[in-house]
Formats: structure tokens, sequence, C-alpha cells
């Protein structure tokens, strides 16, 4: 006799497929995130050494240290999403709670106060560390959105591959409007520019997480309806060992990212010497990591994750290795390799994500415990670190090498910006392929994981 077990609807709708409404809503609010953190990675670092007027390595120490903040926040951030209850579900409503004063902290951050030099080094470390507290408040529930829409690996690629397009595509945005919106809205007077280029893009930032409340929903409920302890949560993550590679990955690879679009401006300004083409520089590669994102749903139905993630990392830190080696006047090679890196980074955001995803159904498959957001939450943390960890490089190497804002640059201060594109973001892209080997969970465990927690689920549907 057949017996066949009837599968609860909540679990049907968690497998089904996402549509493409669906897709792009929760692709434009990566855009609106993007609106922030491209700006943070691209212009801030030289917002505060040439607007501003503090020195490189305040900036860089400044930028570190708010980040030991952000190592209570983040977790804190994911435990309360983990257990909000509302009408709209755990982690939706924060894109509509947060989204106005985000936009505040951001004009705040980019406002230049007649103050002195002690003056303003408190208003950077204040205005900077309230941004990333909202920034974290309402990224972490929206990160974590992903894990619950929908319980198929494949279809979670699919779907955090939209979140990067459109995170990426607010990158060209950001990247290429930027140089132009500051001396528009400015109009000779670039604090003002600054001001009114981030109140702009607050603005559309907070429009495009209104569109992703409306068009996504949150389907997967966990086990249990009782959530554990927030101290069980990280205990469950620091035994998780598939997440603990995945936190290193993305801190390793953070750095390669941020270092390289961090001092994009400084090599165009002061080594190539056409500032002109610093928008149209980073804008076309933030188009070629949309492109590698978009083609990620591609790519892994033929090669697994784990596998296809190597290969692009490798192939990431011998291309950056290799732009030291290009002189300053051949502007056509230089786009040519930059355009060539974003390709190949463009699948790595997509493809941890969505291994995030997969690393939190591990944890419930092995304990019965799901915390979604907890999960999300200190894998955010870590590129935040990353990001945080390049910009202070960067600042800390500025300083070294004898770096004078709006000056001509010495030689050896010339080298250490090319350095800071190339070679030491190339050197570290190696580094995440070799971490990458010591990951562990590759499409026959996920497919059985999957399969496990459908039937304990359907089965706790029908006591």
């Amino acid at each position: 006799m057949t017996v066949t077990v009837k599968q609860h609807p909540t679990q049907q709708q968690s497998a089904a497929p996402v549509g493409l409404r669906e897709k792009i809503g929760y692709g434009l609010g990566d855009m609106g995130f993007n609106f922030y953190w491209a700006n943070i990675s691209a212009f801030l670092l030289i917002y505060y050494t040439d607007v501003f007027g503090i020195s490189a390595a305040a900036a860089g120490t400044m930028m570190l240290v708010t980040k030991i903040v952000d190592a209570f926040t983040d977790p804190l951030m994911g435990a309360i999403a983990d257990r909000t209850r509302s009408r709209f579900g755990k982690f939706r409503p924060y894109l509509l709670w947060l989204a106005l004063p985000l936009a505040g902290a951001g004009v705040l951050t980019y406002s230049t106060p007649d103050l002195g030099e002690t003056g303003k080094l408190v208003w950077a470390y204040g205005t900077y560390t309230l941004l990333m507290l909202v920034y974290t408040a309402i990224n972490i529930p929206y990160s974590a959105l992903s894990g619950v829409i929908t319980s198929d690996s494949q279809q979670r690629t699919t779907l955090v591959s939209f979140r990067f397009i459109g995170g990426f595509s607010g990158g060209i945005l950001v990247t290429y409007l930027t140089p132009k919106l500051v001396p528009l809205l400015g109009q000779g007077d670039d604090v003002l520019g600054w001001q009114l280029t981030m109140l702009v893009f607050g603005i559309a930032a907070a429009l495009m997480f209104l569109i992703t409340f409306l068009t996504t929903k949150e389907r997967i409920a966990p086990l249990s309806l009782q959530p554990g302890t927030v101290r069980q949560d990280l205990a469950d993550l620091k035994n998780n060992k598939p997440w603990l590679v995945l936190f290193a990955l993305a801190l390793i690879i953070m750095v390669t990212i941020t270092m390289r679009a961090g001092s994009g401006v400084y090599y165009f300004k002061y080594y190539v010497e056409r500032p002109d083409l610093v928008g149209e520089f980073l804008s076309s590669y933030m188009l070629a990591l949309a492109l590698g994102a978009a083609a990620t749903p591609l790519m892994t139905r033929f090669i697994d994750k784990k596998r296809l993630m190597v290969l692009l990392m490798s192939l990431a830190g011998m291309l950056s290795i290799s732009l030291y080696f290009v002189p300053s006047d051949a502007v056509g090679v230089i786009f040519a390799l930059n355009l060539a890196i974003g390709f190949v980074l463009g699948p790595k955001s997509p493809l941890a994500f969505s291994m995030y995803a997969d690393t939190a159904d591990y944890n419930e498959w092995r304990t019965g415990r799901r915390a979604t957001a907890m999960t999300f939450a200190a894998a955010t943390f870590s590129q935040k670190l990353g990001g945080a960890i390049a910009s202070a490089l960067i600042g800390w190497l500025l300083a070294a090498i004898g770096y004078v804002a709006n000056e001509q640059q010495s030689s050896g201060s010339q080298t250490g910006i090319v350095l800071l594109i190339s070679v030491i973001p190339g050197v570290i892209a190696l580094l995440a392929a070799f971490v990458m080997r010591y990951y562990s969970l590759d499409n026959t465990q996920l497919a059985k994981i999957q399969f496990d927690l459908q039937q304990r689920k359907a089965e706790a549907a029908t006591l």
C-alpha cells in the first residue's frame, strides 16, 4: 500500500517558482542600498580627505573603529528581526520603518560643519556610526528576506542574482552620477553638492524600499515557532562549519572589492591623470559586476557553487595583479582589464548570499532551530568589517607613501596607489579561492537537506 503524505500549503508555496515581479521587486531593494554602500565604498574616503578636510590616516582609522559598534549591532539586529512579529511578517516591516531615517543619516554623514580638526573628526565618527547603525537595522532584515521567500537552492541563486543585478545597477548609477551631480547641485560649492546629492539618493532609495515591501512575500516558517535564545543562535553559528567558511570568505572578498573601488578614484585622478574618466571607469566596472551577477544562475546549472567560486576568485586574482604592469597611458587596456575583473567578481555576491541561505537550512536540519536573520547578520558584519579593513588599509598606505590631497603625487605615492588597485587586492582574491576549498555543502547534500526538511514539516503539519 502506498502512503501519500499531504504537504502543508506553506511548504508547497515555499518551493513554488518565484515570479518575475517578486524577483525584480526584491532586486530593487539592493539598488536602494547601493545608493549608500557604493557611495561609501567609492567616494567616502576621498570625500573625507579632499572635501571634508581630515587626513587619510584619520579617515581610514575612523572607518575601521566604527565597525567595533557593528560587531554588536549586526548580531543584535539579527536576533531582533528573527523575533519580530507583525502582520507584515518578520523582515519586511523594517523596509517601511527605517527608510527615511536612513536618508537623514546619509545627508548628515556627507555634511561638512564649520568646525576645527578635532570637531570635524568627532562629527565624522558620530555621523558615520549613526549611518551604519540605521543601515544595519534595515539591511539585515532585507538580507534575511531572501532566505524565507523560497526554499529551493537554485531559485535562491536566481533570486539573489536579481538582488545583485539591482545592487550593481545602483552602483552604476552612483559611480556615474555622483561626480556629475556634486558640481551640478552645488554650483561650485562641493560641500552643498554632496549634501544635495545624498538627499536625492536617499529619497530614491526610500521609494525602492517601498516597492520591495509591496512586491515580496515571506513564505518559510521555522520548524519550531518558539525561537531559541540569542546565545543559542550564536552557538549554532559557531558550530556551523560551512557558515564559518563563508564568514571568512565574505571578509576576504569584500577587502578585494572595496579596495579596488575605493582606490579607483585616486588611481585615475593621480596616476592615470584623467579625473574626467572616474565616473566612466567606476560605472563600467559596476556594469561588469552586474553582468557577472546576471550570468550566475546559468553558471550554477553547469558548475557546483563551490568550484565556481574557486575558479572565479582565482581568475580575479590573476587579472587584478596583471593590472600593475599596464602603463598609465594605456587607458583602453585599463578599462578592458577592469571590465574582465568586474565580470568574474560579479557572481561572488549572489553565490555567497545564496550559500548563506543554504547554511541556514543546514543549521535547521542539524539542530531543528532556524535563525535566518542571525545567519545573515553575522555574515553582513563580516562584509562590513572587510570593507572597513580595506578603507583603513587605503588610508594608512596613502599616509605611509606621503599622499597629499589635491597635489601632484611623487613617483612613490603613485606606485602605492597602483598597488592598491592591482597587486594587493589580487593577492587577497587568491587567498579567497584557497579558503573556499574548505566549504562542504555540495549539491547532493543540499538536495538531501531540503528533502528531509520538507518531510519533517509535512509530518508536523499532519499532527
